[in-house]
């Protein structure tokens, strides 16, 4: 975290001091506000930094507009700022452009250090302008996706479910087994919400808008997850060991051994549909007990086969 801290700073200072010197060098007044603009451009991954920049460049258009036709009747006086700043204002809350009113407006008041608002100071502002965002835009453009650790984050999360499933196996048929009491799943949605952000924040820092697998790949987890916790709720609640329990233990197990990314679940579901019509040819108990742990277990087995169903549509859709 220190280490992200240090190069981001590092980013924004370089960026910064870089677009003061280009300023500079081109003998452009109020260069120092090339590096505020830089500053304010830079955002935390490549895509939010290229909308800003675009967000501001419209917004900066319209503030020479109305900066020009305020000083054109006004004369380029403080009086004629005001107004510019009560029209720019209320313009930038209606298109919403809330970043860009401080930056340009401070863009705007140096016409009225010059005292006049014509083709060589308008291109002096522009040309300020265009030097921060670039500068912005370039230290961005570093930015790699974090592949590696987000598969890291994924297979944590795939490990988690795993061990889940392998613990339901074992619950079905030893009513004592210790510390079975959900906290696993907490664990599981921090794993889910973590590896969400990281995918995310990859997905931002790439131009490609149809590199989404990662964050639709954790979505179906997340699913598969809440249907998991219905799994558990029923687990948790049998008091006796039916006759078919074993069959049901055995499939988990089966199911936690073959979990993994590249398995698209038809195998597992076809191998659930024969052991439901297995299940459905057994006589109905005749104890009350038994009778309503069949009954868990039948809950139980709808929603594995909506769990593995998730997955069977996640591998369709992605083909």
């Amino acid at each position: 975290m220190q280490k992200n801290i240090l190069i981001s700073s590092f980013k924004i200072v370089l960026a910064a001091i870089g677009a003061i010197m280009v300023a500079r060098l081109l003998h452009l007044e109020f260069a120092i506000s090339a590096g505020i603009v830089a500053i304010l451009t830079i955002q935390p991954t490549k895509r939010e930094t290229v909308n800003t920049a675009l967000g501001r460049l419209y917004a900066f258009a319209a503030a020479l507009v109305v900066a020009f036709i305020s000083f054109r009747i006004l004369g380029v006086t403080l009086t004629a700022y005001f107004v510019y700043l009560a029209v720019f204002i209320f313009l930038c809350q209606i298109r919403k452009w809330y970043s860009a009113m401080a930056m340009n407006s401070v863009l705007i008041s140096h016409f009225v250090t010059f005292g006049v608002m014509n083709t060589e100071t308008v291109a002096n502002e522009v040309f300020i302008f265009m030097i921060g965002v670039s500068a912005g835009i370039l230290a961005n453009m570093y930015l790699r996706k974090r592949t590696d650790y987000a598969e890291q984050l994924m297979q944590e999360m795939d490990a988690q479910i795993v061990k889940i499933l392998s613990r339901m196996s074992e619950r079905i048929l030893d009513k004592d087994i210790s510390d079975y009491n959900g906290a696993c799943f907490q664990v599981l949605a921090e794993q889910i919400e973590n590896a969400r952000k990281v995918a995310e924040e990859n997905y931002n820092n790439q131009f490609n808008p149809e590199d989404t697998f990662d964050m639709e790949y954790i979505a179906m987890r997340d699913r598969q997850r809440m249907v998991l916790y219905e799994m558990y709720k029923s687990v948790r609640s049998l008091h006796t060991t039916p006759v078919t329990a074993k069959r049901i233990s055995d499939f988990l197990r089966d199911m936690s051994e073959v979990f993994e990314k590249g398995n698209n679940g038809n195998d597992l579901l076809q191998e659930f549909l024969q052991m439901d019509v297995w299940m459905k040819s057994k006589p109905l108990p005749v104890e009350r007990k038994e009778f309503e742990d069949r009954a868990r277990l039948f809950c139980l087995m709808r929603n594995m086969e909506e769990f593995i169903r998730i997955k069977v549509e996640f591998a369709g859709e992605q083909g």
